[in-house]
């Protein structure tokens, strides 16, 4: 049912929301996975989240 209905509205679930990683630039190799809307952040997204490694909030930037 999900494919007919991608399929009647022209794009693809994956394809407007794609799956993204985002990773912690204070070097600990932590990471979140999430989805974002092409269509409102079509450029790499930083998001200020809990590194629990360094106890602390730092940006995480999007990785490809």
């Amino acid at each position: 049912m999900e494919f007919i209905f991608s399929k009647i509205h022209g794009m693809a679930r994956n394809e407007l929301r794609p799956v993204i990683k985002l990773r912690s630039t204070a070097g600990t190799g932590f990471t979140y996975v999430t989805r974002k809307n092409r269509r409102n952040d079509p450029d790499r997204l930083t998001l200020r989240k809990y590194d629990p490694v360094v106890g602390r909030h730092v940006d995480f930037r999007e990785e490809r």
